[in-house]
């Protein structure tokens, strides 16, 4: 507020009202882990929001969905390299004893809770069909 910077601003009240909502749907006080999937909610809404405003031609509106992804961003851990969750996704192939896609279930179960906000879960899932369909 100090700063005058109402784009930051405007989406951390956003970030703090969808926290808030969530609490009061669900009548719950939200963990860490509930707050990270709330902030990965968000991210994929606006990344999908680009993609028709771009359709539609409206650099405008894009512009600022990315300015709020950057604020966002911001709240989420230090994001894997590619090695790392190459790494974590073998070693859950492993650990399930996963041989096909008929295994991947059980290996995304394995991933999700040691890998929430650290990557990208839709990129998981491609390395994971990849590996496992090969």
């Amino acid at each position: 507020m100090r700063a005058k910077d109402g784009a930051r601003l405007s989406t951390i009240r956003l970030l703090l009202s969808g926290i808030k909502q969530r609490e009061v749907d669900e009548r719950v006080e939200l963990t860490d882990t509930d707050v990270l999937s709330v902030l990965e909610k968000m991210i994929k809404q606006r990344r999908e929001s680009i993609a028709q405003f771009e359709k539609a031609s409206r650099t405008d509106l894009a512009d600022k969905e990315k300015a709020e992804i950057e604020v966002l961003a911001g709240y989420l851990p230090k994001q894997m390299s590619d090695s790392e969750v190459e790494q974590a996704v073998a070693a859950a192939i492993a650990e399930a004893g996963a041989s096909s896609m008929k295994d991947m279930g059980k290996v995304m179960a394995l991933l999700k809770p040691r890998l929430a906000g650290k990557a990208d879960m839709g990129k998981i899932s491609g390395l994971l069909k990849a590996k496992l369909s090969a």
